[in-house]
């Protein structure tokens, strides 16, 4: 009996891997790649990747890892600090594979919204003031998945990017829809209402949301149909369990 060469097994896994991912459910985190608002130091609140990035990990799932320039993401050094650097942060730091993906970010404008992404899920941190509310690629994915029937969600400052984005029909996309996101008396807290380009819990509101919010810097997520979006960093996990449940009752 022949073996069969390196090159057959080669083809093979790499047929079977294929086939694999094709079967997968994919999620897009999206994290920003501004460092800086106004002055302020800023980035990705590691946080807000890091536990979502292990419940989809845990749920079997393709996850892609997006910025919108691509490479290396920046960390709010804030997001490290005591009392703000949770377990699933630390773990995710030390994770090789992980980190690795963080550091080498695919970048937005790379990747096909309209075949095989089944949800995309917007990441926080200050950093998403600068280059997610006026996102030309991004507004594209989120419109893009949300006609296609697929999940568009988003925790703490991600939701920022809604705003900009309509239904098929033209009308806001959180327009009569029960959504969350950063509280305008949390970011009043952090002292940042006048770097950000607009407070968030207002915008939705003039949007007509239904905006809903636990107290400051309590766990709140709100589910409407496939739109899922978290009010702050508390919220992170449940917000990507939330995803996971609608994912599967898509999928079932």
């Amino acid at each position: 009996r022949t073996r069969p060469s390196f090159s057959q097994i080669s083809s093979f896994s790499s047929t079977f891997i294929a086939q694999l991912h094709s079967t997968m459910t994919k999620i897009v985190l999206v994290s920003t790649s501004a460092d800086d608002l106004k002055g302020h130091a800023t980035g990705l609140w590691i946080e807000e990747l890091a536990s979502t990035y292990y419940v989809f990990k845990e749920a079997g799932y393709e996850i892609v890892i997006a910025s919108p320039a691509g490479g290396a993401v920046p960390i709010d050094s804030g997001s490290m600090g005591e009392g703000f650097f949770t377990d699933e942060a630390k773990k995710f730091m030390h994770d090789a594979e992980a980190f690795g993906v963080l550091s080498h970010s695919t970048k937005l404008d790379s990747i096909d919204f309209s075949s095989g992404v089944d949800a995309i899920f917007l990441c926080g941190g200050h950093g998403t003031c600068v280059d997610f509310h006026d996102n030309a690629v991004l507004k594209s994915a989120i419109e893009t998945l949300y006609a296609a029937n697929k999940v568009v969600s988003a925790v703490c400052h991600g939701p920022i990017g809604l705003p900009q984005c309509n239904k098929p029909d033209g009308t806001p996309l959180v327009k009569d829809k029960v959504v969350t996101g950063f509280k305008d008396s949390e970011e009043l807290a952090v002292q940042l209402q006048d770097k950000v380009p607009f407070m968030l819990e207002a915008k939705m509101k003039e949007q007509g949301g239904k905006y809903e919010s636990a107290d400051d810097w309590n766990s709140k997520v709100c589910v409407d149909g496939k739109l899922v979006t978290g009010q702050n960093p508390q919220s992170s996990e449940a917000c990507a369990i939330a995803v996971v449940a609608v994912l599967s009752d898509i999928i079932a």
